[in-house]
């Protein structure tokens, strides 16, 4: 058993993560196991029940917004700590949670994977509460350790930074969907046309096809037996920061869904548009940092005008400062009746690898 080293007192939010000391063997470690956005939930089964094990609920199995059905953010599944076998062990997302005057036998046994100096640094620092750590136990492993003085305290500290935790192992499984994605053979070839026709690129990963290549509008597409997963990139001359307005945005891509993304190419009149009045899923935008551009991130539903399909999308909208040009990118999906949270993963990744020509000039000068 390795014990958690809390080296000292912390300013930021998360612990380095000392606690694999030994990481020249990383290589002779299994693979991490487990489906994806499951997360093993490793605590004393009192607790688990009580107050801390419904926080622990609330924070993972959050509902995913922008989805036209309820899906949850994580699969959580608890294990007493006395049952931790090495296959379990070896998951991808690994959660530790315990508190120190917790004297349950599950606690007991969490307590061991602190040295005493750590456990000691709990009892007199209430700010410490977070260690995380990777390939420990596992290639490829992501695991985070929760714990307090007590309940109260340590309940404070999720609710105060629940967007953190979710977002800790969100950005772990973005990860590792990205080096799956790309591993496989990529479509480069679409990248090189980006780069030639449109002085931006993007990362298609294989099975991607080009569906339309035109002065403004590019558009891939992938459909296989479980979806239709759908890319496009548009832009225009930017000419005002009102272009960055939630009703601009949507304006924007309305008017170029109705003139280039149809039901069927040979019934223009059948259109997707954006879906507007479904109260339980609101189109939402939020002020992100896109690869270290300011950009409005756009959450919501999509649906064919005549009603016929439909689904859930992602786009960004942001500026390229060398050439002036107001771009729009999107992925949006259909795939009726299936979940659709890991799809949504995907199209949200390949679109986190599109970089403007001010952004390529930038790399190939460092």
């Amino acid at each position: 058993m390795r014990n958690i080293v809390i080296l000292g007192i912390i300013t930021l939010f998360f612990l380095g993560c000392s606690s694999n000391g030994d990481r020249k063997n990383k290589n002779l470690l299994p693979p991490a196991s487990g489906r994806a956005g499951e997360i093993i939930v490793v605590m004393d089964s009192a607790q688990w029940k009580g107050p801390v094990g419904e926080e622990i609920r609330e924070t993972f199995r959050a509902e995913v917004g922008g989805l036209p059905r309820e899906e949850f953010m994580f699969k959580i599944n608890h294990v007493d700590p006395r049952k931790l076998n090495d296959v379990l062990k070896s998951v991808k997302n690994l959660l530790f949670v315990m508190t120190v005057d917790d004297r349950g036998p599950g606690s007991k046994v969490v307590r061991n994977y602190f040295t005493k100096s750590s456990i000691d640094k709990i009892k007199n620092d209430p700010n410490l509460f977070v260690h995380t750590a990777e390939d420990e136990f596992a290639r490829g492993q992501t695991v985070m350790y929760l714990f307090g003085q007590n309940k109260n305290q340590l309940l404070e500290k999720i609710k105060v930074n629940r967007e953190k935790l979710q977002n800790f192992f969100n950005q772990a499984e973005n990860k590792r969907l990205y080096a799956g994605l790309y591993q496989a053979k990529e479509e480069i070839g679409f990248n090189k046309m980006l780069k030639a026709d449109h002085e931006c690129s993007m990362r298609l990963p294989f099975a991607y096809k080009l569906v339309v290549n035109q002065p403004g509008f590019i558009w891939f597409r992938q459909i296989n037996a479980e979806s239709d997963k759908n890319i496009f990139v548009t832009y225009r001359p930017y000419t005002s920061e009102k272009a960055f307005d939630r009703e601009a945005i949507l304006s924007l891509r309305d008017s170029i869904a109705s003139h280039q993304l149809f039901e069927d190419p040979a019934y223009p009149e059948t259109f997707i548009t954006t879906e507007t009045k479904v109260p339980y899923v609101p189109v939402t935008t939020e002020k992100v940092s896109f690869n270290g551009k300011y950009a409005i991130k756009m959450t919501g539903l999509w649906k064919t005008n005549n009603l016929s399909m439909g689904g859930p999308f992602i786009s960004y909208t942001l500026v390229d400062e060398e050439l002036d040009r107001l771009y729009y990118i999107e992925g949006f999906l259909y795939s009726p009746g299936k979940n659709q949270r890991e799809f949504m993963r995907e199209l949200e990744v390949i679109l986190s690898t599109f970089k403007t020509k001010d952004q390529l000039t930038a790399s190939a000068t460092n």
